[in-house]
């Protein structure tokens, strides 16, 4: 540190005298190069921080979480986050964890699971408003639209029950019991028959979408993560916790057919299926990584790393595109290429942001966010890298 007393004119000029050319001019010199050195130095120290973060598979800018437009990445894949931010609409309810969601595109319709604020959100997602919410749903997980039936099944982890919505009234016309600690839901169509994932209990709960009866519980020898349906071999799936296994499920016999190995994926959560080519996606949140299993093959075909504790998946069957949402806040997006996956874009999106869904008419993609900027929000987003 300079003392400014020093630097009074008076003083200043008695000690100070000229230096011969000589002098002046290595003086310069050697100013100069000094500069250019620490430039340098101070340019390679940030481009070690930015490939540290581009290599780590958790790579991420520091951008605002309340950024409302597009929301770059660092990333060796693309360079850019291939999402365009178009709004963010306020939600109600407090402060608080979101959780699922289910879109009805044919209706226009999303469901949102406002997990603390102990409701679902309906959001019209033509006129981009807030429809109403279906209260007294006691720490609401999971969510599923099914418009044949004209019902929204609500699984309620706070009374472990799957609550029945008619989707007009949006009134609750039935609850039954889920197990304990209630979480995914998926609808086997041909068998009418509604499939909760039950964490805590091991199981499956299977209850007849006419009677809103349980019919059975099915074991899976490990925590059920998300359950989903495979229109292609009418069966279930669900990711089992602890085994690290992908089980399949006869509704016909309700009864496990096959359980299959997820080496190199811990904590199997997340779970979506693109019946069409065959393929199964599961969220590893221990390890952050993302499993593809070949449905037809029944194995593990490749495993991809992603964000930090991945929760929810969605995949836009137009585009043949994956997203995958974080805890950590980092969204990866996938490309399918045959029966493999290329990794487009990977980068930090929003605090909170771990559910996601798409809507398959318009391609729009939907974030809900427990706090920006004070409140809640449902983030709406477009691919920036398609004609829309």
């Amino acid at each position: 540190m300079i003392n400014s007393s020093g630097l009074k004119g008076g003083t200043y000029k008695r000690k100070f005298k000229w230096p011969n050319a000589e002098t002046f001019f290595t003086g310069v010199a050697i100013s100069i190069g000094t500069g250019l050195l620490i430039v340098a130095c101070s340019q390679r120290a940030e481009e070690s921080s930015v490939q540290k973060r581009a290599g780590s598979g958790n790579a991420q800018t520091d951008v605002s979480k309340d950024n409302a437009n597009s929301v770059p990445s660092m990333t060796g894949a693309s360079g850019k986050l291939p999402l365009r931010t178009l709004i963010d609409v306020p939600l109600t309810g407090g402060l608080s964890r979101l959780d699922y969601q289910s879109l009805d595109s044919d209706n226009g319709r999303l469901y949102i699971a406002h997990l603390g604020s102990d409701l679902m959100t309906v959001f019209d997602v033509n006129k981009q408003t807030v429809v109403g919410d279906v209260k007294d749903l006691k720490r609401v997980h999971g969510v599923l639209a099914v418009p044949e039936l004209h019902h929204v099944y609500a699984s309620a982890t706070g009374s472990n029950e799957l609550a029945v919505i008619d989707d007009h009234t949006l009134q609750i016309i039935a609850r039954a019991p889920g197990g304990d600690y209630p979480d995914g839901v998926a609808y086997a169509s041909k068998a009418n028959k509604i499939y909760v994932s039950d964490l805590h209990g091991k199981t499956d709960t299977v209850i007849d979408a006419k009677t809103y009866q349980v019919v059975t519980t099915i074991a899976l020898g490990g925590g059920a993560g998300n359950t989903q349906y495979d229109s292609v071999s009418e069966h279930i799936f669900v990711t089992v916790h602890g085994q690290n296994q992908l089980a399949e499920i006869d509704p016909n016999k309700n009864q496990v057919i096959g359980r299959y190995p997820l080496p190199g994926c811990n904590g199997s959560h997340g779970l979506n299926i693109d019946s069409e080519h065959a393929l199964a996606f599961v969220a590893c949140e221990e390890n952050a990584k993302l499993a593809v299993f070949d449905l037809d093959a029944k194995k593990m075909t490749a495993i991809h790393p992603v964000g930090a504790e991945p929760d929810v998946l969605a995949f836009d069957r137009g585009f043949g595109r994956l997203y995958v949402s974080a805890e950590s806040g980092v969204i990866s997006i996938f490309d399918e290429r045959g029966k493999n996956l290329e990794k487009i874009g990977e980068g930090f999106f929003a605090a909170n942001a771990h559910t996601v869904a798409v809507d398959q008419r318009t391609h729009r993609v939907y974030f809900p966010l427990q706090n920006v900027g004070g409140k809640p929000v449902l983030r709406i987003a477009v691919p920036s890298d398609k004609q829309l």
